[in-house]
């Protein structure tokens, strides 16, 4: 009769202990599982950032690009990229870099304002712009220290540069 009873508290045992290494088992899969969708959602999100700046640049450039539509100027003490409204001329986007952050200026052309006068578009440490024969180079740096760079050729085939 004891050994009934002893065979029934080995196999309860090994059971307890099968389901112990399967509980953590799965425990070990779901946490490496999660670990690894942290990364990949933190890597996507600073992908998805860096090229949203740059999309919404070359968009709004392509916008503008009319003859004379697009240019570059000294605004408030930093390089601006110009921007003319096609439709109405008296009107200008500048999208320029101030204190941390890609910004963007809309406003009258003759209109007396300041680089903090802007709408902050996204985080970026520096901007470097330069149009020279009609190609516009704008060089990016993110926050995470990568360095994006947009060259693009003016359809117009117009533009000047600072």
């Amino acid at each position: 009769m004891r050994k009934q009873g002893s065979q029934h508290h080995i196999d309860t045992l090994a059971a307890l202990l099968l389901f112990g290494v399967f509980a953590v088992c799965v425990l070990t899969v779901l946490l490496t599982g999660a670990d690894t969708y942290a990364r990949i959602t933190r890597r996507d999100g600073v992908t998805y950032d860096r090229r949203t700046c740059v999309q919404y640049v070359a968009t709004r450039v392509r916008q503008a690009d009319t003859y004379g539509g697009v240019s570059l100027e000294v605004f408030g003490g930093v390089k601006a990229l110009v921007l003319r409204d096609w439709e109405d001329e008296n009107y200008i986007t500048r999208v320029y870099y101030h204190d941390g952050y890609l910004m963007e200026l809309y406003s009258e052309a003759d209109l007396e304002l300041f680089p903090d006068d802007g709408e902050r578009i996204m985080a970026c440490d520096w901007m470097r712009l330069s149009l020279e024969d009609g190609l516009l180079t704008i060089d990016l740096l993110d926050p995470q220290g990568e360095v994006t760079t947009l060259r693009l050729t003016l359809r117009s085939g117009e533009g000047d540069g600072v």
